[in-house]
């Protein structure tokens, strides 16, 4: 009887990872079908401009991505924030325009977003060259975890969204590192095919040491110089300026721009 059973449980659970997928994907298809609410149509044209810049097949993916991820990923309000249809439709526009045309799902390691009211406050623990263990703040507009959470600020993220050509953008910043954090964790090298590894190791590579020589020399630059602080947060720097200078990053770095091309799928300059 005991093997009756086990074999029952294992049949139980073969049948359950087979249909799960299957299960989601049925219930995300139901999401997608749809109508976008007005409310949250009308968030898009008063918070996310740079909705309109988009051809009319993107417009309608984006909604239809936006209409899943609101359903699936949850929003959790600090400091007193009470979170709105138009905090949550203007940062899952930001989440959903990196995964356009991508087949990799829905950040499936996210599970819940953060949102203070304004830049916050972190303290960290770190121990210097000689051993000795220092606390430290830091006053952040974002900030991402491998273990499933983005933090954002709503004031910054506004912001970020209001100019659409300035290249700063915490929102994309932040999912660029949930991105990234898909395959472990945030080092500058996301989940890539094996042929795109070899040449984005080399472009990025080259580029990221580019970047830190020309903060080294106070020599300006397209790209902010935090994005030469480490391989991850030049990843996530150069994807706000891919999405909001793109005619810059192409005239200025050509094979960045089509590495990350390739990687996101999308092509900005045709927007």
């Amino acid at each position: 009887m005991p093997a009756v059973i086990i074999a029952c449980l294992g049949l139980l659970v073969v049948l359950w990872l087979v249909g799960a997928p299957w299960w989601v994907e049925r219930k995300r298809q139901r999401l997608r079908a749809q109508a976008f609410p007005a409310r949250w149509r009308a968030v898009l044209q008063q918070r996310v401009p740079y909705v309109r810049r988009l051809p009319a097949d993107l417009q309608l993916q984006l909604k239809q991505h936006i209409q899943v991820f609101l359903a699936e990923k949850v929003f959790i309000g600090c400091n007193g924030l009470e979170i709105t249809d138009e905090i949550r439709v203007t940062i899952a526009a930001h989440a959903c325009l990196l995964i356009l045309n991508r087949p990799g799902g829905y950040y499936p390691n996210l599970r819940q977003i953060l949102v203070y009211p304004d830049s916050f406050v972190v303290q960290r623990d770190q121990v210097d060259p000689i051993g000795l263990a220092h606390r430290s703040r830091e006053v952040l507009a974002g900030e991402s975890w491998a273990e499933g959470q983005v933090i954002l600020s709503w004031q910054d993220t506004l912001a970020g969204a209001a100019v659409v050509d300035d290249g700063q953008n915490v929102a994309i910043h932040e999912f660029a590192h949930q991105l990234d954090q898909e395959s472990g964790s945030a080092n500058g090298a996301p989940v890539l095919g094996r042929q795109a590894q070899q040449s984005w190791s080399r472009v990025l590579g080259d580029e990221f040491m580019t970047l830190q020589a020309r903060v080294m020399r106070g020599a300006p630059s397209l790209f902010c110089d935090y994005g030469a602080t480490d391989p991850g947060e030049f990843f996530a720097v150069i994807s706000e300026v891919f999405f909001e200078q793109p005619e810059a990053m192409a005239q200025e770095h050509p094979a960045l721009y089509r590495e990350l091309s390739q990687f996101y799928q999308l092509d900005p300059l045709s927007w």
